[in-house]
Parts: structure tokens; sequence; C-alpha cells
């Protein structure tokens, strides 16, 4: 029988294969293990019904119009909110934020694999003491050459890991719901102001109608001044009503331009640019008598901010975990393989000979488990898991105060919304009684069965009323914009749409290895967010 030393080489296992195997094994049957809580999606009250829902112009059992800008059947509208969603810069920011967090849970992810890990070679000359112990005999001088690979890797034994990837899940998705979220602001703005711009130009000519009728009263005022009819009183006060309307087409000028610059930088555009989408004047947008607003419940799953808040909740849950993990013992593998040769040489007589560096005999390796454990922190770590957990308190409680003002701005819009539909009737009543007395006045005036006050209060009154029917249809309209703002609207048009313009995602993949990164979707708003425990226990890196 041969003794072991004769045996074939081949037969042996290598000392770290069985570590291998050991290794594998281990993370298997810690797969399973997390602390801290599973996120549950927190409850928030609503009702069944809005307050108007008797009203017939409401409709709770519609869906509201993905596209509800189109309400308004106004192409400039329509165009104005397709170019800003292409070019406006904030908007690119919230893109660029998906990005970067795509890259955050990269980096969780990668976080699970051995979390130090390095090539190491150095070239090393020794110069020992005599007066050293063990300095006698000993060869004082030489070159020491190494060259190998070590790493450390604490095992996800608690789960820490895996919670932060569930919380950088979540970060990423959040990440597209605030997208979503100021898709949403943005075209609920540009509507608005271009809302505030119709108004205003509508403003502005009733101005200049004003000043021409008031033109002629002025001037049959100075008629009778000059045929001794009457005093200089009546021109006086025919003028001083004149020039005050006239001062007030300055100041709305001012106000149209300012709203016109506010729309050109909503667009990503310099100022001025927005004029070849206005050139056609439309008036105020006209608002449809009925609205789509669905049920107060369809509110969770359509406004981006009530599932932006869900979802800061649940990274901060998984956060919780990730500072219970540190209450523990942390448990890693480190390991070390390489090759080692010294060569002999006084300080004058140059290198060694390195060519057993690669020899089987200079080869050399360390591996091992290791353990930590913070038993004396004094109560910070403990302390740690509190602020955690009261921040996730602090969210659970913001989502149901996001709710609960998310309710609130349907109910205060829509109710503005039908209450200015009402209040258009009387005034344009208003302004149809005020336009007859303005004529009646005038002939009274002409026949001298009347002074030229009554001419002034009832062309006083008349441009006043025809403001106030302007600014209540100009209310109808911006209400409605701010209802479907409020329901959530408006979001859907990125499907199918690039998150980054075309120009900076190739900027930016010259500039920095994306990867597969730079995808042009982002993630759908509808996938589940995983918790810790559906999260494999070894998930592919981004490299």
């Amino acid at each position: 029988m041969s003794s072991h030393e004769d045996r074939p080489a081949m037969t042996r296992e290598p000392p770290f294969n069985r570590g291998a195997a050991w290794l594998l094994s281990l993370l298997l049957a810690l797969g399973g293990c997390t602390l801290g809580p599973d996120f549950i999606k927190p409850q928030a009250e609503v009702r069944d019904n809005w307050n108007e829902r008797g009203d017939p112009r409401v409709a709770t059992q519609t869906a509201v119009d993905r596209r509800w800008w189109s309400v308004f059947n106004d192409p400039t509208l329509d165009q104005l909110i397709q170019v800003a969603s292409r070019q406006n810069l904030p908007l690119q920011i919230a893109g660029l934020r998906i990005m970067e967090a795509r890259a955050r849970l990269g980096l969780a992810i990668g976080g699970r694999y051995p979390q130090q890990q390095e090539t190491f070679g150095s070239v090393t000359k020794f110069g020992l003491s005599q007066n050293t112990a063990n300095g006698s005999g000993a060869d004082r001088n030489h070159w020491d050459y190494q060259v190998g690979f070590d790493a450390i890797w604490e095992l996800d034994f608690w789960g820490k890991f895996r919670r932060d990837v569930e919380a950088s899940h979540a970060d990423l998705t959040a990440s597209v719901v605030d997208y979503d979220d100021a898709l949403v602001s943005l075209t609920a703005e540009v509507a608005r102001t271009y809302t505030v711009i119709r108004t205003n130009e509508v403003l502005i000519e009733l101005a200049a109608e004003n000043v021409q009728l008031q033109e002629e009263g002025l001037r049959i005022a100075e008629s009778r001044f000059r045929n001794g009819v009457t005093t200089e009183l009546d021109v006086t006060q025919a003028q001083t009503l004149l020039e005050s309307t006239r001062a007030a087409i300055p100041q709305l000028q001012t106000q149209l331009r300012q709203a016109q610059n506010a729309l050109t930088t909503l667009l990503g555009q310099p100022p001025g640019s927005v004029q070849t989408y206005l050139a056609e004047r439309k008036g105020v947008p006209v608002a449809p008598v009925h609205v789509a607003v669905g049920v107060p419940a369809e509110l969770l799953r359509r406004r981006p901010d009530i599932r932006s808040a869900e979802l800061a909740a649940a990274a901060q849950c998984a956060r919780i975990g990730i500072a219970q993990a540190d209450l523990y013992p942390s448990f890693s593998l480190f390991g070390e393989f390489g090759f080692q040769t010294s060569g002999q040489g006084g300080m004058q007589s140059g290198h060694a000979d390195l060519s057993n560096l690669w020899d089987a005999h200079s080869f050399f390796y360390s591996f091992g488990p290791r353990l930590k454990w913070p038993l004396f922190n004094y109560g910070r770590l403990k302390n740690q898991v509190r602020i955690q957990d009261a921040r996730f308190q602090q969210l659970l409680v913001n989502y149901q105060n996001t709710v609960l003002k998310a309710t609130q701005e349907v109910e205060d819009t829509l109710t503005g919304f039908l209450k200015a539909q009402e209040a258009a009737a009387f005034e344009q009543n208003a302004v149809n009684a005020a336009r007859r007395s303005v004529g009646i006045a005038l002939t009274q005036y002409k026949e001298g069965a009347a002074d030229y006050q009554r001419v002034l209060d009832t062309q006083r009154a008349l441009l006043q009323e025809q403001n106030n029917l302007t600014q209540t249809r100009s209310s109808i309209a911006t209400n409605l914009i701010a209802l479907y703002k409020a329901l959530g609207g408006g979001w859907e048009l990125r499907q199918g749409q690039p998150i980054l313009a075309e120009s900076t995602r190739i900027e930016m993949q010259k500039r920095t290895d994306w990867g597969r990164l730079l995808a042009p979707q982002p993630v759908a708003e509808t996938s589940k967010q995983p918790s810790a425990r559906e999260i494999p226990i070894l998930q592919k890196p981004d490299w």
C-alpha cells in the first residue's frame, strides 16, 4: 500500500476549495435572516365621495382625463405643454435624479459582495539593525517582493445589506414619482400662465375699447362746454376718467410681459421666443361646464406626491433594520493569497533574482472568519435605532397629512370651479346692464336730461364689470386647471417618452461609462416595491 506521499497530487483537495464550499453553504443558510420591520402600506382615511357629488356638472363615475388640457380645445395650449414637457429644465433635473437613484441602487447591490478587495504588489528593501533581537547571524540586507490579492467580505447575516437594497429600490421608485409630480406641476403651471397671458390680453383690449368710449364722452362734454351749455367741470371729470383708464393699460402690459417671460422659462427658452406661439389672440380659455373627478380613493393611486410620501416611508422603514443590525455582531470573511520571495544582497549589490517569485513554493494564502461586536457603545447604537424609528413615524404621519391636503385641494378647487361658473352668469348680466346704462346716460346727457356725473358713473361701472367678467372667466379656467392638478392629472404624458433629452444622454455617455443605466425609460410606475425577504441573496451587480 502506497504511503501518503506517494498519492497522486490531483487527488488532494486544495484547502481554498473546501473554504469556498463552506462559504457558499453559510451564505445559503443565512439567506433568510433580516432585522427590522417589514413595510406595510400606511392607511389614510378618505371619504367615499366629494361634497359636490350631487351637482350635475360633476361626474364621479368617470375617470380623470389623462390629457386634461385638451378639454379647452386650444391647439396653442396643447403645443405649449408638449414643448415644456421636452425642454423644461427643472423637469430635466428630476430626470437626472432618476439616473442618480439608479446608480445608488447599483451601489447598494454591490455592497452585498466583498466590500474591500484589492490587488497588491510591493518591492521593499530591508536593512536590519545588528542590535535587534535575532539580528545576529541574520541576513540584515535583503529585498522582499510580494504580489497578490486580498478581500474582506462582511456577510449579510442580519439582512443589513438587503435592507439597504430595499431602501434604494424605494428611493429609485420615489425619484420616478417625483418626476411625475414635477410633470403634473409643470403642465398645470403652463396652462395657468397661458391663461394669465390670455386674460391680460383681453383686459388690455377692454381698456382700449373703454378709452375710445370715454374719448367720445370727452368730446361731447367739450362741445357742450364750448356752447355754454355746461361748465368746465364736466370736461375735467371726463378727462380724469379717460386718463385713469389710459394709465391702467401700461400696468396690464407689464403683467402681460411678465407672464410671457414666465412662460418662456417654463418652456426652457430665452425671453421673447414665446411670441411665435402666441401670435394669434384667442381670448380667455373656455372651460367646459362638466368635469370628471372620479372618487377620493383614486387619489391614493393617481397623485404622485402621495405615492412619493409612501415610498419615503418605505425607504425609512428599511433603514430601521440597517440600524438594528449594528446592535449585533457582524461576521466577515477575509482572505489573502499571492506570491512572496526575498533576495539577498548588500546595500550596494543591487536587486536579487526574481526567477523564483512565481514558483509554487513562493505561494502563500490565508483566510478565515472575523467577528466584530461593539459591546460598549454607550447607547449610541440603540439611540440610532430610535432616531430611525422616529423618522419613520414622522413619514407615516406625513403620508396621512399629504392625503388630507390632497383631498382639501380637490374640494377647494372643485368648489371654486363650480361657483365661478355661477358668478360668471351674474357678471354677464351685470355687463349687459352696464353697457345699456352707458348708452342711456350719454343720450340723456346730450339732451340735457342728466348731468355728466351719471355718464361718468355708468362708464366707470361698465369698465369695472367687464373686468370682473373677464377675471371670473379666467377664474373658471384656473380653478379647473388647479382641480386637475389636485387630482394628479398629467403625469401620464411621460409614458413612452424618454426621461432624458437625447443630447443629454449622449453627453453623459461620452463623459462617463453609464453601462445599461442610461435606459431611456424609467421603472414602471406600477412596479411592486420588494421587501428585504424577497430580495435574492446574490443579485447581479451593475458593473
